[in-house]
């Protein structure tokens, strides 16, 4: 509980000990097992969860195959925005791939927050700014930077993620083929 009061002081602001006591509250833990769903594509995500431990993976699947939209790694939040916002199917699977420790906001208690906390507004928007600023951030590092420069940023931000997963997930997460990402990899460790 203590990662999740200080990503919420991190991220949305501070608020009173009273406010943050009463926000908390709402958030139950929740286990998932590794190979078990968060949410699958097409069915409805009633949850907002911070990320305590473990690797989530969002993909969904194509008719040119699957596609690894993110791979999220703890102190994140967690939703399928489409569905939890807007009641619409959820585009992505949500699956866990080690057991993930979560907190869980559920839909009904979200929306008592949103009466019963002055300050939720404010926290609300600043979650989602903040979701449009990490999307912008990919959008922009697919249009402008080049493949050796995306694997550069990734390994940066998660390596440890480069021995936990398969390496195909990230090549899709950061828009390349699996044999783009061996051969930025080969070359990087014959560079190092």
């Amino acid at each position: 509980m203590e990662q999740l009061i200080n990503a919420v002081k991190e991220n949305f602001g501070i608020l009173s000990g009273e406010e943050m006591e009463f926000l908390t509250s709402f958030f139950q833990k929740e286990v998932i097992n590794k190979n078990d769903y968060f949410t699958r594509e097409n069915g409805y995500c009633k949850k907002l969860s911070f990320q305590e431990s473990g690797i989530l993976r969002i993909y969904k699947h194509t008719d040119k195959g699957t596609v690894t939209q993110w791979l999220s790694t703890p102190s994140n939040f967690m939703t399928e925005i489409n569905s939890f916002f807007f009641d619409q199917p959820s585009r992505w699977s949500i699956q866990a791939l080690s057991d993930v420790t979560l907190f869980t906001l559920h839909l009904s208690d979200y929306r008592i927050l949103c009466k019963e906390l002055p300050k939720w507004n404010a926290i609300e928007k600043n979650f989602i700014a903040s979701c449009f600023r990490d999307l912008e951030d990919r959008v922009f590092s697919h249009l402008y930077m080049t493949a050796k420069e995306r694997y550069d940023s990734y390994f940066k931000h998660y390596p440890g993620l480069f021995n936990q997963v398969p390496l195909q997930y990230i090549a899709s997460v950061i828009g390349m083929s699996p044999e783009t990402l061996s051969r930025i990899r080969k070359q990087n460790l014959l560079n190092s």
